[in-house]
Formats: C-alpha cells, structure tokens, sequence
C-alpha cells in the first residue's frame, strides 16, 4: 500500500474501523455495515439538531473519515433542524433502519454519544451537550 506521508491520511481507513469496531463492541453486534448506519445516521442528526457553529466546532475535533461522514450531504440553510425534540431526533435515525429497525433506538444512540465522549475532547461534549434541548441531553447519560 501506497502511503502518503501524512499521518492523518494514512491512518484514516484504521481509525475509521476502530470507530466502527468499538460501536459493534458496545451494542453486541457483528456487522459494520450496520454500525456505519448508525453513526452516519446519529451523526448527521445530531449535526442538523446543532447551531451551524457548534456543528462546525465538534467537526473539528472529528477524525477525518469521520468528519467526511459527518459533513456528508450537508445543507447548513437547514440547520438547525426545527422541531428539535426527541422524538424528531430519533425518527430521523429510525428512517435509516427501516428494512431492519433498530430493537431500542435511544441505547443505539446512547452506544454512539458515549463513543462521541470516549473520543471528543470533554469540553466540546460539554458545549454540544449544552446546545441540545434537556431530553437530548438525556442521552448522553
């Protein structure tokens, strides 16, 4: 394999998986592909229930592969998404999953907010915490 030179770059592909492995860990499940759905899903929620500059800051401190999914599809007009309540927050997680939904959606998210703390700086959850309405913010418990 050929490498670039830059860390960052280069180690993209392995800590993308170490992402994907560790959400597989936490939920008891084997397949990535269903791990990749759930954080790509809870990710561009959770982005979509933030201001456009909390969106961007937690971006920021996001491994590049992952920021890559995060920003995919992105429309910033759109944000934040309105209503922004639970309910609304999971349903558009649970719309991924609709050939095989999720047996309890709120651990699947709680499964990738605590993955968010174990690999975010506190401060950053501190703030994201802080922007989402209090039964979001439940979540994270």
């Amino acid at each position: 394999m050929t490498t670039t030179g830059l860390a960052t770059i280069d180690t993209a592909p392995q800590v993308f998986a170490e992402w994907l492995n560790a959400l597989c860990h936490d939920l008891g499940w084997r397949e990535n592909g269903r791990a990749y759905l759930l954080l790509r899903s809870t990710l561009h929620a959770l982005r979509d229930f933030l201001t456009i500059d909390e969106a961007a800051q937690l971006a920021a401190q996001l491994p590049v592969l992952v920021r890559g999914v995060y920003y995919d599809g992105w429309d910033p007009s759109g944000t934040p998404f309105k209503p922004r309540n639970k309910s609304d927050f999971l349903a558009r997680i649970e719309a991924h999953f609709d050939k095989t939904p999720l047996d309890d959606t709120e651990r699947a998210v709680m499964a990738v907010f605590d993955l968010l703390e174990r690999r975010v700086s506190e401060g950053e959850i501190a703030q994201v915490r802080h922007a989402l309405r209090r039964p979001l913010q439940e979540l994270w418990d």
